[in-house]
């Protein structure tokens, strides 16, 4: 894992293979290597593909608690500019897809393309107010818990329930390892309305959703579907909310198809 410090913070981040440049965001639990492991591994035989540990997680310093999608915004385009990434496609994941729009819209230039998996534009801009606000409730309570109540907690939503042990395992020891600062200014950001920036979203975008998520469903996809122009979706059957780790190969092949036909 390599390192390079973003406007005062440690940034972690893994980066394999050659080509045009990917970069992999999670969503605002685990860390970069162990949601994107396939990813990692499967894209790199002809792109170069960087996964960050957001501000908050694995081994990256933590943020102030009011960083807000502004901060993370800015954290990453600075991020992007330190590892002279050009033009690089952006692919978020729950958190991770907030993170992407707010990219694109306050660095509208950054982005080659964007690919939101399981994502939202913001939970106040996806979900009905009464849930978005039980959502922030719950993780700002959550972060106050030990590791292994903070595990129990959220794990069982993550995934479908014919999910690959091995697969859970692997989340769930990441996820012991939470930052609970980090784990609040995520939650915090991931709880804003970025409703506005959808239909300014002006790069190539694909979104990918899994047909059995229970965090952000299909209502969320068809939602972004509609209010992006051009965006295209794909929805994976049997998959839950880490689509991307539940049915990987699939995951893959939607994202080279779609790079193909935008950016290479």
């Amino acid at each position: 894992m390599d390192v390079v410090e973003v406007g005062g913070l440690r940034i972690a981040y893994e980066r394999v293979g050659a080509g045009p440049a990917v970069v992999l965001l999670h969503g605002y639990v685990a860390d970069g290597r162990t949601t994107w492991r396939w990813q990692l591994d499967g894209l790199s035989d002809e792109f170069t593909v960087v996964a960050w540990d957001a501000p908050g997680t694995g081994g990256s310093s933590d943020p102030p608690e009011g960083f807000g999608t502004a901060g993370y915004a800015d954290c990453l385009a600075g991020f992007i500019d330190a590892l002279r990434l050009d033009h690089p496609s952006v692919l978020g994941l729950s958190f991770g897809g907030i993170l992407a729009l707010a990219l694109h819209d306050r660095h509208p230039t950054v982005a080659a393309a964007l690919v939101l998996a399981s994502a939202y534009a913001g939970w106040a801009g996806s979900l009905p107010a009464d849930v978005a606000e039980a959502r922030l409730k719950q993780a700002l309570v959550l972060a106050d818990l030990s590791p292994t109540e903070f595990v129990g907690a959220l794990l069982p939503s993550m995934f479908a329930p014919a999910t690959a042990p091995d697969t859970v395992a692997a989340f769930r020891a990441s996820m012991l390892e939470f930052h609970p600062v980090g784990f609040r200014a995520m939650a915090r950001a991931s709880a804003e309305n970025l409703r506005p920036v959808l239909p300014r979203v002006a790069v190539p975008t694909l979104l990918v959703y899994g047909e059995k998520d229970v965090r952000a469903g299909l209502s969320v996809a068809r939602d972004l579907e509609a209010a992006i122009s051009g965006a295209q979706l794909v929805v994976l059957t049997g998959a839950g909310h880490l689509c991307n780790m539940e049915a990987s190969d699939e995951f893959n092949d939607a994202v080279r198809r779609f790079l193909h036909d935008t950016v290479t």
